[in-house]
């Protein structure tokens, strides 16, 4: 292979390497923090350009035989990931004008870019480290408040036994099928034999820890609470995206077929329901998030059960609604100088009163996460509970149903906090700056676009 189309092959990743060393030699240099910003939607934008029209041309190419590959779904699935972080970005404008944030978050990006091209466990491996280690250094940067550390620490810890317990499975598939190769995944799931089972039991469990599923999401809560909300923002959003979206190529044909089934459906259920319960008694926003979050883990591994050639395009299409209306309730929250007061959901009560177009933009943020029509989260869900039944799993799908519906009481507290609660006297009356506006109104308008006209966007998925 020529040098030309290798180069064009990793052009997003190159373009977000480029970003970095430019942040990193401004920073040794000094030069003004505030146009740390501007390289790193640049960056992202440029990266996302790149990655969304060799997409569009069906690139394909192999530039590390055996160990990383595109191909038009992972390099679309880079482009969503790369355009979720600007609107992310330009929320973290009033918070963060120093270049170590976007160093740290064009870093991030660079890793899930590598896990979406992963040929083998070498190349996910390094690409899930070069995701978290930004990510643990970003809760803990965003140090607001006392438990900033302790979040920190307690992500640090569950995410090293993340990427332990993907060793561990990959170390067993390698004993068994002699390859790294992440096929030798598929094959497990296909396999009667103890060893591939157990590798690839403990390959899922690595990603459920990752995406923060029931019992592994114990890190979620407090590392969302602990972080300002630009990080928990991009946590929320980016960091799952950049899982499920590897976890997608990772299944890609395979079958999933009991007892592997039976895993993938069992501990997502759990998270959907524990998710939305514990949601309920939340008086921290981020927090509730958190649990909404853990939910929402459940619902896009349930994508898993349904056929192969739809797992995909039911991940893209859930992961962008999910991520453009979690970046716009994050985008219209009320800025406070006190992080402890500005995450209290009583701070929302009255809010229509104070800020109209902040609480119509939460509320309708709220609606699409509960999975009610016309909304995106509506068709998000329609589509993933679609395929499970037409793969035969009706009853997981029933199950996984009466699950999310637990999840609209919490949704609609805050929407009535919004519209129907008396004002709190404490209630802050700041107003989200340009930039949150601004990120605000780009995911409100993608909202528009995939409720509008889904059938549009999931042919362009």
């Amino acid at each position: 292979m020529n040098a030309t189309l290798i180069f064009t092959a990793m052009l997003p990743e190159h373009i977000l390497l480029a970003g970095i060393v430019l942040l990193v030699l401004l920073e040794v240099a000094a030069g003004k923090p505030r146009a740390a910003l501007a390289i790193g939607i640049l960056t992202a934008a440029s990266a996302c350009a790149a990655a969304l029209i060799l997409s569009l041309q069906s690139f394909g190419a192999a530039p590390f035989e055996g160990h990383l590959s595109v191909d038009p779904s992972a390099l679309l699935a880079k482009a969503l990931v790369l355009a979720l972080a600007i609107p992310v970005l330009l929320i973290s404008r009033d918070e963060f004008s120093d270049r170590q944030f976007h160093i740290l978050v064009l870093s991030a990006l660079y890793g899930i870019c590598l896990m979406v091209s992963a040929d083998s466990f070498l190349t996910l491996f390094l690409g899930l480290e070069l995701l978290s280690l930004p990510v643990y250094v970003l809760v803990l940067l965003a140090f607001r408040r006392p438990q900033s550390a302790e979040a920190a620490l307690k992500y640090l810890v569950l995410g090293g036994t993340a990427s332990a317990t993907l060793l561990m499975g990959a170390a067993l598939l390698f004993g068994w099928s002699g390859t790294l190769d992440t096929r030798a995944f598929a094959q497990a799931l296909g396999s009667s034999d103890g060893l591939a089972l157990a590798g690839a039991a403990l390959v899922v469990t690595a990603f459920f820890l990752k995406a923060a599923i029931v019992p592994f999401h114990a890190w979620a809560p407090d590392a969302y609470e602990g972080a300002s909300v630009p990080v928990t923002a991009f946590m929320a959003t980016i960091v799952k995206a950049g899982v499920l979206f590897a976890a997608a190529r990772l299944f890609a044909e395979a079958p999933l077929v009991r007892p592997m089934a039976d895993l993938v459906f069992i501990l997502p259920l759990a998270s959907i329901v524990w998710g939305n319960l514990a949601a309920m008694r939340q008086q921290s926003f981020r927090r509730m998030i958190a649990y909404s979050s853990i939910a929402h883990a459940g619902y896009l591994f349930y994508a898993f059960l349904g056929e192969g050639a739809l797992r995909f395009q039911a991940v893209a299409f859930y992961l962008l609604a999910y991520g453009v209306m979690n970046v716009l309730a994050f985008a219209s929250l009320p800025p406070d100088g006190d992080d402890k007061a500005r995450d209290r959901l009583d701070n929302l009560k009255g809010l229509f009163h104070r800020k109209p177009y902040a609480a119509v933009t939460i509320a309708i943020a709220m609606l699409s996460l509960a999975g009610l029509p016309p909304f995106p989260g509506f068709i998000a869900k329609f589509l993933i509970f679609k395929n499970v039944i037409a793969a035969g799993f009706t009853l997981y799908a029933v199950l996984g149903l009466v699950g999310s519906y637990l999840g609209i009481y919490f949704y609609l507290r805050v929407v009535q906090f919004l519209f129907m609660s008396p004002e709190e006297a404490t209630a802050n009356r700041g107003t989200p700056g340009r930039f949150a506006l601004g990120a605000g109104a780009l995911c409100l308008a993608v909202g528009v676009v995939m409720s509008v006209i889904p059938g549009w966007v999931l042919g362009w998925l």
